[in-house]
């Protein structure tokens, strides 16, 4: 019988001391390589994003290791597939954990995060923008009923949209989502810090939308792009069947394209 694989993906904004991360990459590498537990690991000043996987008992394993390393409890999100969608050891130190190009002050977005069950209520209101914060091509997969696509390759391509196409006069309120909710915490401060005065962002993003939400309740429409094998993921958290149209398959965390 074939075991199923977990897929866990997290992230935290966390300072770190910058002369620390190697010892930290080396263990992190060690802990994967200890466990079987295989993917990406970034590593920054500015906090942590994985995109791992392994069987229930590898990530198991792996959990009370990376805690005690990252000095933190880590808040993930799980999907599921019968084979490993990711299947190198990668630890990476770079400059940000999902890459805006753009300072931020990250506590300025605290209040700012909306649930899965308030989510609805919120995105309803025509008085309300939603915003994909994703690229074009993962907005062809799937997005949430009267969703914006701004139409971009990359994140750090949303700024500029912002600047010509939304302004705080026109726009009151804001609401935005992302994959497991990493762009966001960075551009709903970044959205602040330029005016805008409503900003929402969904807590956890689409994949702890998909999972708290029941199927007869939901507003997302499609399916959910994911930068691994899998492509998209379906409303059961499984693989799914839409085209990839990007082209584009790697080991690297979700949200840091």
């Amino acid at each position: 019988m074939m075991e199923e694989i977990e897929i866990i993906n997290g992230y935290e904004f966390k300072a770190f001391d910058e002369n620390e991360l190697p010892s930290m990459k080396a263990a992190l590498a060690s802990a994967m390589r200890e466990t079987g537990v295989r993917g990406t690991i970034i590593l920054a000043a500015e906090g942590f994003n994985a995109s791992l996987c392994g069987t229930r008992e590898e990530i198991a394993a792996f959990i009370p290791t990376a805690e005690r390393i990252l000095d933190t409890t880590l808040s993930l999100k799980f999907s599921y597939a019968d084979s490993r969608p990711l299947r190198k050891i990668d630890v990476k130190i770079k400059p940000e954990i999902v890459t805006l190009k753009q300072p931020v002050d990250i506590a300025l977005g605290e209040g700012t995060h909306v649930s899965s069950s308030e989510w609805n209520e919120l995105i309803r209101d025509p008085e309300t923008l939603v915003l994909d914060t994703r690229n074009s091509y993962e907005f062809e997969t799937g997005t949430f009923v009267g969703a914006v696509n701004p139409e971009i390759e990359k994140f750090s391509e949303l700024p500029e949209y912002v600047a010509e196409r939304l302004s705080p006069e026109n726009h009151k309120r804001v609401a935005m989502f992302c994959t497991g909710g990493i762009r966001c915490e960075k551009f709903a401060p970044f959205m602040l810090a330029h005016g805008f005065q409503e900003v929402y962002q969904l807590k956890g993003g689409i994949l702890k939308y998909i999972e708290e939400v029941p199927k007869d309740e939901s507003l997302w429409e499609g399916e959910c792009f994911v930068f691994d094998e899998r492509t998209t993921l379906d409303d059961d958290l499984r693989k799914g069947t839409s085209w990839d149209r990007s082209k584009r398959h790697s080991d690297a965390p979700g949200e840091t394209k």
